[in-house]
């Protein structure tokens, strides 16, 4: 039986690739389970400094296992509670690295999926990509951060739309409304989203983590507060070696080479 996530590390870009298509890449445990493991693997190993999470097969996530969900020897509190936990956990540490992530979504996404594809910094997505929430459907609400991540990506009232009416949202749509970044087509998305993590993992990454956490503490720092991280920030970038080399490189009118 072939592993139902892929781990692999080149050079310092990881990939992580949902590799059960026959079933849709649906979230049933061995794949929580593997997919928090990567990504415990992923953030103990410091010369990773880009994610890319991507999927085998014309679906990206359908979300959760409601096979599972019907076993009738275990109640359906106890299913759920088995399966979010280890998803929860790799969406926060996802949430709070410093490295970008990158989520190249090839084709339709929903339920727990949702968070996992919006959990990145940049989303890419296919021309054939269809987002659909399910939850309230069947009676349920979304885990793996989705309704998180589609709040802050489009808004609460847009939020609610897609998780109370159910309907699939097709990829221009979802580039009008913010939920992804840019859209390909299905045959060029894979290369594009190489090419963009590819490019991330080459970059300043003391640079790039603080970026990241000056964007994500924004909302809830004064303007005061905001004000004085940024500047202990561009100090600390300043006495770096990136930071140097960045601005000698701009100077000299070359690529910079970031250590």
């Amino acid at each position: 039986m072939s592993s139902p996530l892929l781990l692999e590390i080149e050079e310092s870009l990881a990939i992580i690739t949902l590799n059960n298509p026959a079933r849709a890449n649906v979230l049933d445990l061995p794949m929580a389970m593997a997919f928090a493991h990567a990504v415990g693997e992923i953030a103990a190993n410091p010369k990773v400094r880009a994610l890319l999470i991507t999927a085998n097969g014309k679906q990206f996530c359908a979300g959760g296992d409601i096979t599972a969900m019907q076993d009738p020897t275990r109640s359906l509190h106890a299913v759920l509670e088995e399966l979010i936990a280890p998803i929860h956990t790799a969406i926060a540490v996802l949430r709070e690295s410093s490295f970008p992530i990158v989520s190249a979504v090839n084709g339709a996404v929903g339920g727990g999926g949702i968070g996992m594809a919006l959990c990145a910094d940049l989303v890419l997505a296919a021309e054939s990509m269809k987002l659909r929430g399910g939850y309230s459907a069947i009676g349920l609400t979304p885990d793996a951060g989705g309704s998180w991540f589609v709040t802050q990506r489009a808004g609460a009232a847009r939020a609610k739309e897609i998780y109370l009416t159910n309907r699939a949202i097709s990829a221009a749509e979802c580039l009008q409304l913010g939920l992804v970044d840019a859209v390909h087509p299905d045959a060029e998305l894979a290369e594009a989203a190489k090419k963009l993590a590819v490019h991330l993992s080459r970059g300043p990454s003391l640079a790039q983590g603080r970026i990241k956490m000056l964007i994500r503490e924004a909302s809830h720092n004064t303007i005061e507060q905001h004000l004085e991280m940024e500047k202990s920030f561009m100090l600390a970038s300043g006495e770096s070696a990136d930071g140097q080399e960045g601005v000698r490189a701009f100077t000299e009118k070359r690529a910079p080479k970031f250590l």
